[in-house]
């Protein structure tokens, strides 16, 4: 079949790989139908998260159609229409008994990695490093879905592909923020990142309830997308005083929560983005952390920030004073899809929350080097590059 492979840093082909198989009686096979850029594999297409192989299939956000099953999978058939939340859980352990399926202690199945660097091990990701699993990705014709009663969901029939796709992985991150940083009716809520994902955050922090959310972009397309389909406000970093603007749209005290929603590849004006930078490529750093810095400095005292956005190890220059003197609740995790996108999809289905707008561009697999490269320049209004196998 086909498939986009990593070739290494910065390059990517279509090529033909291996059909995958049943593995365990729990697996099933999908036939992809649609699978989406994000913005965390262009850390592993800069090489910023060492542990990708050459020929390693991407992509972690899909919808597809069942082909094959196990025989110990019994809430999907042949023909099923499904989403599939892009971490691996086992649904048994007890994580996820806690319902924190991405930190599933059965989903990765190559733990030591990441027990080294973290002190334990997260869950198993479709298309994320072998520090992740090293499960084939869904940039592809075909995947292998593990424990498919746990992390495969049928689609609605009034639900379209377009719309379902991105409850895989961006609609839930972004409502996990809202969640789990503690959203409630009444509060004023920040965004930092315009993206998917931080508009999915945004959204979710609406429909919470949150009187006032400001999402924070420097990518005039991203925050007008923000205006007519999220309803939230905006804020462009290059030419407002972000910090000024929060207190003055909070009452003078600052937001109750900051969601960030950018990641380790951050921008920020001003001398210190190129200061980061440099650190980053010569591995003094792993991560950029601007934008956590810039939530903790922004948010009230006593609020609570939540990182949504991938960082992969060690930062500088880390605002630990103010966390722990201002009183703030500081959060991060990576999705628990297992946990939201059957909400999510009766959310879709009910018209509260559409994503279609963030396909922004959507192509043949064969184009998906080229789609990667307009994403990853964010050419021609590009938001999310969207592949049809």
């Amino acid at each position: 079949m086909k498939a986009l492979q990593w070739q290494g840093v910065n390059k990517l082909a279509v090529g033909e790989v291996p059909d995958p198989e049943l593995r365990n009686p729990g697996d099933m096979i999908v036939k992809v139908g649609k699978t989406v850029t994000c913005g965390s594999d262009l850390h592993l297409l800069g090489g910023y998260i060492p542990f990708m192989e050459k020929g390693d299939v991407l992509g972690h956000e899909f919808l597809g159609e069942v082909v094959e099953v196990g025989p110990d999978v019994h809430k999907h058939r042949v023909g099923d229409r499904v989403v599939v939340s892009s971490f691996i859980a086992c649904g048994s352990c007890w994580y996820c008994d806690q319902k924190l399926f991405s930190l599933c202690d059965n989903g990765n199945t190559n733990p030591a990695i990441t027990e080294t660097l973290w002190g334990h091990a997260p869950g198993g990701c479709f298309g994320y490093s072998h520090a992740m699993g090293g499960n084939a990705g869904s940039h592809a014709e075909y995947v292998r879905v593990p424990f498919a009663d746990v992390g495969a969901f049928a689609v609605p029939d009034e639900v379209s592909d377009e719309r379902a796709l991105f409850a895989s992985d961006s609609a839930s991150t972004g409502w996990m923020g809202a969640d789990l940083g503690g959203v409630k009716p009444g509060d004023v809520v920040a965004v930092w990142g315009a993206g998917a994902v931080g508009q999915m955050a945004a959204r979710a922090a609406v429909l919470l309830g949150a009187d006032r959310v400001i999402v924070i972009d420097r990518l005039d397309n991203r925050l007008q997308q923000v205006e007519k389909f999220i309803g939230a406000e905006t804020l462009n970093y290059e030419r407002t005083d972000v910090s000024g603007e929060l207190r003055e749209r909070s009452g003078g005290r600052g937001p109750d929560v900051c969601i960030e929603a950018v990641g380790m590849e951050a921008h920020s004006p001003g001398p210190q983005f190129a200061f980061d930078q440099l650190k980053q490529q010569l591995r003094l750093q792993t991560d950029r952390p601007t934008a956590v810095r810039d939530a903790i400095h922004a948010c009230r005292k006593g609020g609570s920030v939540f990182v949504l956005g991938v960082y992969a190890g060690f930062v500088d220059k880390f605002p630990l004073g103010a966390l722990m003197n201002k009183g703030l609740t500081v959060r991060g995790a990576q999705m628990h899809g297992q946990r939201y996108i059957p909400m999510l999809l009766e959310r879709m289905a009910a018209g509260e929350l559409t994503t279609e707008h963030l396909a922004t561009h959507v192509m043949p697999l064969d184009q998906a080097p080229e789609g990667y490269r307009i994403f990853k320049e964010k050419e021609d209004g590009c938001v999310r590059a969207v592949f049809t196998p």
